[in-house]
């Protein structure tokens, strides 16, 4: 069987009253650039209306969870941007997400996360483990949120992401107002203190969504606070590991 997502298992029983996809916190957020290229053609507006109805699309009806945090470039912490996560549960112990530069219909697809339990992150070797964040300060500081979701669900969802670990690759770096997906793909970190993090992102993201993070912080006082593995979070040790463009042949069969 299947499994459901915490979302599902936690909302269901809630009595959800009315609101506004804008209340919910979505689509209040624009992209950071606009794509160069000339006007659809209606012809392919039709075929995408078309295929919209016909069209099977299983795997992305699983991406059912809405995550909205912050990152920097591995390397470059006065590089930060903010970021909408559109995430899938897997199983119990992994989700994969998609991100956005924004949540509206021309937001942009900056990259992917993969999110673990610290149960899979232990069986990872150690040069790995060196490209992987932890997510506890994010949970308890109140930047990580779920728009929308009711604060006894999202409170659930945060109790099982503050030991968990991600994996962050960016591919179109519209913070940098790159109106193409230019350059080699970056890997990404998360916050790990108070202080690191732009005030002025945080306050505008605030705003947008009708959220106060220190209120968010409080509430969460009560989830504890894991102690993240030691090679997790490598950058705060000088190990910073990046991707670069090579023109060695061998470079592409490394992984394998």
């Amino acid at each position: 069987m299947k499994p459901q997502s915490l979302l599902h298992i936690y909302i269901v029983p809630v009595v959800l009253t009315a609101c506004t996809l804008l209340a919910c916190g979505g689509k209040n957020t624009e992209s950071n650039v606009e794509a160069p290229g000339g006007q659809q053609p209606a012809k392919e507006k039709f075929l995408e209306k078309s295929a919209d109805i016909l069209q099977d699309k299983t795997p992305l009806n699983a991406f059912n969870m809405y995550l909205n945090g912050f990152h920097f470039y591995n390397g470059n912490m006065k590089a930060q941007m903010e970021a909408h996560h559109y995430v899938s549960q897997l199983n119990e112990d992994m989700y994969q997400a998609v991100i956005f530069d924004g949540n509206k219909t021309a937001a942009k697809l900056m990259g992917v996360e993969y999110i673990i339990t610290d149960k899979l992150f232990k069986q990872l070797d150690e040069q790995e483990k060196l490209l992987w964040h932890s997510h506890r300060f994010e949970v308890k500081s109140g930047t990580l949120i779920a728009p929308g979701v009711p604060q006894v669900a999202e409170h659930e969802l945060m109790k099982k992401l503050v030991s968990t670990y991600g994996k962050t690759i960016h591919t179109w770096h519209t913070d940098q107002q790159r109106t193409l997906p230019l350059g080699a793909p970056q890997i990404m970190m998360a916050f790990t203190k108070d202080g690191q993090l732009d005030k002025a992102l945080l306050q505008d993201r605030d705003k947008r969504f009708g959220v106060s993070t220190p209120d968010i912080r409080e509430r969460r006082a009560d989830i504890a606070l894991p102690t993240p593995d030691a090679l997790a979070d490598a950058w705060q040790k000088n190990k910073v590991r990046q991707l670069v463009i090579s023109d060695r042949a061998d470079s592409a069969m490394h992984a394998h």
